[in-house]
């Protein structure tokens, strides 16, 4: 099996180094994204309790009322532009945006970040971490 990788690169040299160079430019981007404004679930815990963080859950409301952080408000991710000024009120805070798996957080962050929020983070790994991490969840 290992004959065939060997002459699959070997007939294809072009496809395998363009293979290549996109795997590397993914790890880069994926690398660079993860770390830009993230906190995990215990940095985000410390921000709640020592500054008295926002959380901003952009989930539908059917996935908030099935469980979400304390605290926590819910503004969709499809109402976020609409809503935006309903987070005016508390700009000068750490505003911590949570998604379900931590993917959907980063668009959100960035919107918030362009409206001049200046401490938006994301949750890495979303509600999922969250949970897994045996950290308390609301219900309503």
């Amino acid at each position: 099996m290992i004959d065939q990788v060997f002459e699959f690169v070997q007939n294809h040299p072009l496809l395998v180094g363009a293979f290549l160079l996109v795997l590397i430019a993914w790890i880069v981007y994926e690398t660079r994204s993860a770390s830009t404004n993230a906190l995990t679930a215990s940095q985000a815990t410390q921000l709640i309790n020592r500054e008295d963080a926002v959380v901003l859950d952009i989930r539908e409301s059917k996935d908030f009322k099935a469980g979400h952080i304390a605290g926590a408000r819910n503004i969709p991710q499809s109402n976020l532009d609409s809503r935006m000024n309903e987070l005016e009120k508390v700009k000068a805070q750490p505003i911590i945006v949570v998604c379900k798996h931590g993917q959907s957080s980063g668009a959100a962050q960035a919107k918030l970040a362009k409206a001049g929020f200046e401490r938006a983070y994301k949750l890495r790994g979303g509600m999922a971490q969250w949970q897994g991490d045996g950290l308390p969840v609301v219900k309503k």
